[in-house]
């Protein structure tokens, strides 16, 4: 639930704050974006580099088979990321937009804060196992799985953020003046 990204669009007092937040909102995304074509083009070209050797020399790369346990976290985080800044979420809004704009903003204040705080929670107790997964390591890869558990600190801190930022936007939509200013829920 994200208030509109452009409040007071005309010129209004709140636009260099807007600018700063959207800046923010555009670095996630395009974070999540890169994390999530990297990581597909690295799973399909270990895949397909696999296929090749495998009909051509008669065996594959062993390491093939466990490289999508550090990226494929990695490109679930990089969804999160894009899904957060871009609020393609679930969300069920029906009775939400029957309130009247005060209560709609207020509800998505409310929401956005506990977004933040159960991200927030997720970083800080997920910590124990992601310290555990130090030791893990992967069978052909000699790589430690701490490095693909650490996606959660990516994806749950860029939602943490992403709320912040739409409860700021959602304070400044409730202190705009414009009429126009509308909170929508996606």
């Amino acid at each position: 639930m994200t208030p509109d990204r452009d409040i007071n669009a005309e010129g209004g007092k709140f636009r260099p704050l807007t600018r700063v937040l959207d800046g923010v909102d555009r670095a996630i995304e395009w974070s999540g974006s890169l994390i999530i074509f990297g990581t597909l083009l690295a799973i399909f070209l270990a895949l397909l580099v696999n296929v090749f050797l495998r009909y051509a020399m008669g065996d594959g790369l062993a390491w093939a088979y466990e490289i999508h346990a550090i990226l494929f976290p990695w490109l679930v985080a990089g969804g999160i990321a894009v899904a957060s800044v871009r609020g393609h979420h679930i969300a069920v809004d029906v009775l939400v937009q029957a309130f009247p704009r005060q209560v709609q903003v207020i509800f998505s204040i409310a929401v956005n804060v506990l977004v933040c705080v159960i991200a927030v929670m997720v970083v800080k107790t997920s910590q124990p196992i992601i310290n555990a997964s130090k030791f893990q390591r992967l069978s052909e890869i000699p790589v430690s799985q701490y490095w693909g558990y650490i996606s959660l600190y990516y994806a749950f801190s860029c939602m943490a953020v992403n709320a912040g930022l739409n409860v700021v936007r959602a304070l400044l939509v409730r202190k705009s003046d414009s009429k126009d200013a509308q909170v929508s829920y996606s």
